[in-house]
């Protein structure tokens, strides 16, 4: 099955792109080519354009203590796990206190950088970090790659705990939507959201046999998913097929 994830607010549209850079940049920092780490620090340049905004830490500091008081409220359940209770609990505080203890917005040490700072205005020129423009970056990538790997992770180390952060979030809000199976109607499917419930993400999962490509579209009204084909020339067209696939809202 193929997942897609579909945010319904713009925080959460901010964690997910920053999860997904957080990935990425991990992956490429754990290899040794010098073309892997340069790629490794586009994405922490990506990282700072997303991550720096003023209000993000204390965003997701309030995330952390909102979810912290909600499963503190689960204390003495006779149907929870006193044990597992009490590891989240640790773990929200473990993660608010990283943040509590970051001096100034995520990444701002970075900035500070002169060094990481030029080869950043240069990163998005084309061909804008050659070695006649950026000899001593140029040098760089010529270290041996446990070099670059260690420059690289104190790099990053100050942007870890935002990783660790929107990591448990988006772990606890997947985990908040039980999945339904749902059936798209000649390629179209609507569904009018209960009021009441303020949902913030949509999963969708699709069997990628089936080769459509889903068009997703909500707010909190309503959810509206096309099942499109890639036609010819690559245009894709609204599937005339039944379909089904699995849906979950998470709140």
């Amino acid at each position: 099955m193929i997942l897609y994830e579909y945010p319904l607010n713009e925080r959460i549209r901010t964690y997910l792109r920053l999860e997904h850079l957080f990935g990425h940049l991990l992956s490429l920092v754990a290899r040794e080519s010098a073309m892997d780490h340069h790629f490794a620090l586009v994405t922490l340049f990506e990282i700072l354009d997303v991550g720096t905004r003023a209000d993000l830490k204390s965003e997701i500091m309030k995330d952390l203590d909102r979810q912290k008081t909600h499963f503190e409220a689960y204390r003495g359940n006779p149907a929870i796990a006193e044990g597992a209770l009490d590891q989240l609990i640790g773990d929200l505080s473990g993660r608010f206190d990283e943040l509590n203890q970051l001096i100034g917005k995520a990444g701002h040490a970075l900035t500070e950088n002169d060094w990481l700072m030029s080869i950043r205005s240069r990163i998005s020129i084309p061909g804008g970090t050659c070695e006649f423009d950026l000899p001593a970056y140029y040098a760089w990538q010529f270290q041996p790659p446990a070099l670059r790997r260690h420059d690289l992770s104190k790099w990053i180390a100050g942007l870890m705990p935002v990783s660790h952060a929107i990591a448990l979030l988006l772990k606890l809000l997947r985990d908040s939507g039980a999945p339904q199976k749902v059936m798209a109607n000649a390629g179209q499917f609507q569904q009018s959201l209960p009021q009441g419930r303020a949902f913030q993400l949509l999963r969708l999962a699709l069997d990628p046999a089936l080769a459509l490509i889903p068009e997703i579209s909500a707010n909190r009204l309503l959810v509206s998913v096309r099942l499109m084909q890639q036609g010819p020339e690559d245009k894709p067209h609204l599937s005339s097929t039944d379909a089904s696939f699995e849906l979950a809202l998470c709140a």
